[in-house]
């Protein structure tokens, strides 16, 4: 569109100085200059306009250098290089808009009109002459367009970008954050069933039935996440996380003493409850585990405490659970605090500020 708009620009000045100048008595040598001061003024004018276009900003180099190739012919081809006032008044318009001088406008406006007070009889051809701020102001016009056009369709591409990489990561992290628990449940619940059988264990009939359930609430978390839906809810994540814990031989002991919780905060300790428990499940060999979701002051407290912990990871290696769970609590105006002693007590808190919009919440443990 750009090429488009300078080729039709260039062309409303050029043919007209080529017919006034292509006269049956022209010489070759007179043809030749012609041809070549016409090309350079071309030439310069086309990088001015396209180099506005691709940096946003007007150089005045080339704008010196076009005042010279539109004045200094007229001495030598007279009236039909007067046209050539209309693309100087177009770069000078441009030169204004960019850095916002009225007096620079106006001279723009003034490049043709100025011609009329030369002193000799047919330098200058008057009509073109009083066109020439027209050809400025339309060229300035569709220049200007076509670089709001361009600035609008990059916007556009940077707003989709974003889109896309905020949707993926939020894919990626509800992907981890649900999917990821039950298939650490899962595994365990496969592994009891496991041992159950080879004991001849007549429990293991249940421990199937289980699994089939979790299989199919993994199903139903996997179409949540690629629908955008949220099908978290902490009170349930509470008995869940008992039931399962109990169930691999850990004591669990609960207690709620908070009232009703705000509909993001209770999302995200829904998540944070979660992966509290998929962290004892996987890096400690658990007895016991407390599990307490308490207020005061206007903070929301979530603390999971359990034993058997095993040795800390390498410094920095977080995971990305705890990653994920990060960025939702920050978001919330909250952080995380873990500690770990010798005697393999480990603490997991989240801590986040209540909000204005509340969801009932009971406590039923």
């Amino acid at each position: 569109m750009a090429w488009l708009t300078l080729t039709a620009g260039l062309a409303a000045v050029t043919v007209p100085v080529q017919r006034g100048l292509a006269g049956p008595g022209t010489e070759a040598g007179v043809s030749l200059v012609v041809t070549l001061t016409l090309l350079a003024l071309v030439g310069v004018h086309a990088r001015f306009v396209l180099g506005t276009l691709a940096r946003g900003r007007a150089g005045w180099w080339p704008a010196g250098a076009q005042a010279r190739l539109t004045y200094v012919p007229l001495a030598l081809f007279g009236a039909a290089w007067t046209p050539a006032c209309g693309l100087l008044a177009g770069s000078l318009l441009l030169v204004a808009g960019r850095i916002r001088s009225v007096p620079l406008a106006v001279a723009a406006l003034g490049c043709g009109p100025v011609l009329l007070a030369a002193p000799r009889e047919g330098l200058v051809d008057r009509g073109w002459a009083l066109a020439a701020p027209v050809l400025g102001l339309m060229e300035y016009a569709l220049v200007s367009l076509v670089a709001r056009t361009q600035w609008l369709t990059a916007a556009r591409t940077d707003a989709i970008r974003t889109t896309v990489a905020e949707e993926r990561r939020r894919f990626s992290r509800d992907l981890h954050d649900l999917v990821g628990h039950r298939l650490t449940v899962l595994v365990l619940k496969a592994q009891l069933i496991e041992r159950l059988v080879e004991d001849g264990n007549a429990t293991a009939k249940a421990e199937v039935g289980e699994t089939l359930r979790l299989l199919r609430t993994l199903a139903g978390d996997v179409r949540s996440v690629a629908h955008g839906e949220r099908r978290s809810s902490l009170e349930g994540e509470l008995s869940s996380a008992r039931a399962l814990l109990e169930s691999v031989g850990v004591r669990c002991e609960i207690k709620v003493a908070c009232r009703d919780l705000p509909g993001e905060v209770a999302d995200a300790l829904t998540h944070a409850l979660r992966e509290g428990v998929t962290n004892v499940l996987r890096h400690a060999e658990a007895s016991e585990c407390a599990i307490q979701l308490l207020e005061r002051d206007e903070l929301i407290r979530l603390s999971i405490k359990n034993d058997g912990a095993r040795p800390a990871r390498r410094s920095g290696d977080s995971g990305q659970g705890l990653r994920n769970l990060t960025e939702r609590v920050a978001g919330l105006g909250g952080w995380l605090e873990i500690t770990a002693v010798r005697a393999g007590q480990f603490t997991f808190s989240v801590y986040v500020p209540q909000i204005s919009k509340r969801v009932k919440f009971t406590n039923a443990y």
